[in-house]
């Protein structure tokens, strides 16, 4: 709590010097320290990457398209993502797993800034995309620039930081409950700060299908953001979130017979969530911009409690170093040759275990190289000292080739990850299950290669990519095998293999019309081959939006189909049974009712279909909403 304080302090610090400079402003200066690309993937590496550039698989989810879609949480932004599978067992238990990796071998950042706190899996619930810039899923193995828990891929939420000048505006929403937000932001040639606010109060619907009682979601979020150029060759800046939750859930009945009587409904349980990310930064550019310093101090507090009980609580503080530096006498901006070093050092704490704090040193190595001839290159090299598991090695090799005079690019990566074991999983000790000190870390080898065909007149992209991993020592539940008869975690032994392939295209029919698809077919296996439960073989995603009244107007229509899941059914001999394939139709719609007023309204489930992602667990009905945005 004292690192959290001091953050706020210098966070604080920080933003009083921004904030008096944008009053100062200039409407047409640009923001400080920004590099200028069509399209940027911020999270792409150790330092930013033009995503024409980017070898490596990945989608980028704007702020555009979210309120198109009306996608108002970021577990619903995340189903219309090629390779990743989003499973809602309920409030506070939404998982998020990528190209059929387990839910703890994706990393889920904010900012940049660990979601969860002592490395521990990030549940969704109500995770809100108010203020949010965009969203980048970066697939594959991503441990040479994330570390642990990033064996499958990477989300980065990042939020808005304003645009030159001063803007301000907020949202309203009702239907079953309500929704507000508001954010501010002033931004000059020197700094700026950006402040936002969000309130959900979702009075959600019965998880157990059984037409009880609405299990609801209530949560709260601040953010803050800041970075000043303190002289011309310094910036510094900060980022604060800070999030407030309780969501209500039912209770499991292991004497169940069926779906139906698994979820029992119960209107005394709920939970609630602490969530604080911060951050500051500093940036020091010399040798006219050819070397670029960057220190970066981070920390994440995760509390979680039931019923009032005490909390549980999971901590990570990071302090990182990175030098840039361009080995062709060019500033690190306009390098065609780059190199970049990190150091790493990180603390992980768990109440799930007290007094066994984690400590690990890092160093990783990033070249990137911009050919003339079209390829570009991305290689980094990590080496982890783990006081715990001891020392692993990762890397990652990127190529992206624009072939000349031809409307193709060729991409693909491949790369070596881990995921540590949790506190949780080493040490638990309760009446159901025991810990096991004698698990090893998860490695995940990755590979996947792809084409990229550019339709005439920039009308859009079509994009095919094949993959495939191995996991090795996959860790999982096992009923029975701790010496006492209770059940504990196991690495399984032998790979466990995963193989697929993910379509996407994005297509401007029309001036009016612009129709989007992303398939994602995948075969998750364990090593004895079986199949993974929870990981979908066809999801199938198909999206049109028609412009009208010149643009002021526009209605989205989004069709999703799952099929091919299979999950355990926590009764009788708990077998893994097939579910039941679905379709889902939501629709959204906006029209401008002057240049700063917008009229929202959008249908989720609209055809009212029953379907389940985890057995017994009902989804949302038809549901509508209306709103109104405002901006200036």
């Amino acid at each position: 709590m004292t690192q959290i304080r001091s953050l706020l302090l210098l966070s604080t610090c920080l933003c009083a010097p921004a904030l008096a400079a944008a009053q100062d402003i200039a409407q047409d200066t640009a923001a400080p320290t920004s590099i200028v690309l069509d399209e940027i993937v911020l999270s792409a590496g150790l330092t930013s990457s033009a995503a024409d550039a980017y070898g490596r698989s990945y989608t980028v989810l704007t702020a555009e398209e979210l309120d198109r879609r009306g996608l108002t949480t970021v577990q619903d932004a995340l189903r219309a993502v090629p390779g990743v599978a989003v499973s809602d067992g309920g409030a506070g238990a939404t998982q998020v797993r990528i190209r059929g990796g387990e839910g703890n071998h994706t990393l889920i950042l904010i900012d940049g800034i660990e979601a969860a706190g002592g490395a521990d899996e990030y549940m969704l619930s109500g995770l809100e995309t108010d203020n949010v810039d965009r969203i980048e899923v970066l697939r594959g193995p991503q441990s040479v620039f994330y570390g642990s828990n990033a064996s499958a891929g990477v989300i980065n939420i990042i939020t808005d930081k304003g645009e030159p000048g001063l803007h301000y505006g907020g949202r309203v929403e009702l239907g079953d409950g309500a929704s507000a937000s508001a954010r501010v932001s002033q931004r000059s040639d020197r700094g700026g700060i950006a402040l936002s606010l969000s309130a959900t109060d979702d009075h959600g619907y019965d998880l157990s299908g059984d037409g009880g009682e609405k299990d609801g979601i209530n949560r709260k979020t601040v953010g803050l953001s800041g970075d000043w150029a303190a002289a011309d060759d310094l910036t510094v800046g900060t980022t604060l979130r800070w999030s407030r939750e309780r969501y209500d859930y039912d209770a499991l009945s292991f004497a169940a017979t069926n779906a139906d009587n698994y979820v029992v409904d119960d209107g005394t349980l709920f939970s609630d969530r602490r969530e604080t990310q911060g951050g500051v930064w500093a940036e020091y550019a010399m040798a006219g911009g050819r070397v670029i310093h960057r220190l970066d101090l981070q920390r994440s507090d995760f509390r979680q409690s039931h019923e009032n009980a005490p909390e549980t609580t999971g901590k990570t503080t990071k302090l990182k170093y990175r030098l840039s530096y361009g080995l062709d006498g060019q500033p690190v901006a306009e390098a065609r040759h780059l190199l970049n070093f990190l150091a790493e050092r990180q603390t992980d704490e768990s109440s799930a275990a007290p007094g066994f704090d984690r400590d690990l040193t890092a160093f990783a190595l990033e070249y990137r190289g911009f050919l003339d001839n079209g390829l570009d290159i991305q290689a980094g090299l990590r080496r982890d000292d783990n006081e715990v598991f001891g020392d692993f090695t990762s890397w990652n090799l990127g190529l992206s080739w624009q072939v000349p005079d031809r409307p193709l690019r060729l991409h693909a990566s491949a790369g070596r990850a881990l995921v540590n074991p949790s506190h949780y999983e080493l040490y638990v000790n309760d009446s159901f299950t025991a810990g096991n000190l004698n698990l090893r870390p998860e490695t995940n080898r990755g590979v996947d290669i792809g084409i990229e065909y550019q339709l005439p007149d920039d009308r859009g992209t079509v994009d095919l990519t094949w993959f495939r991993e191995r996991m090795d020592d996959e860790i999982t539940y096992a009923y029975g095998a701790a010496p006492d008869g209770r059940a504990t975690y196991v690495n399984q032994s032998g790979e466990s293999p995963r193989e697929g392939v993910e379509l996407t295209g994005r297509v401007q029919a029309t001036p009016d019309l612009l129709v989007a698809l992303n398939y994602t077919y995948l075969d998750a296996r364990n090593p004895d081959g079986s199949v993974e439960t929870r990981r979908p073989r066809h999801e199938l995603g198909l999206s049109a939006t028609y412009a009208f009244a010149q643009g002021a107007g526009s209605t989205t229509v989004d069709f999703r189909h799952v099929s091919g899941n299979y999950d355990t059914q926590f009764w009788g001999a708990y077998p893994v049974r097939e579910m039941d394939a679905y379709n889902v139709v939501n629709v959204s719609t906006s029209y401008d009712l002057t240049d700063n007023l917008r009229l929202t309204g959008r249908v989720v489930n609209l055809f009212d279909q029953d379907h389940s992602d985890v057995w017994g667990f009902a989804a949302r009905g038809r549901t509508a909403y209306l709103g109104l945005s405002a901006k200036w």
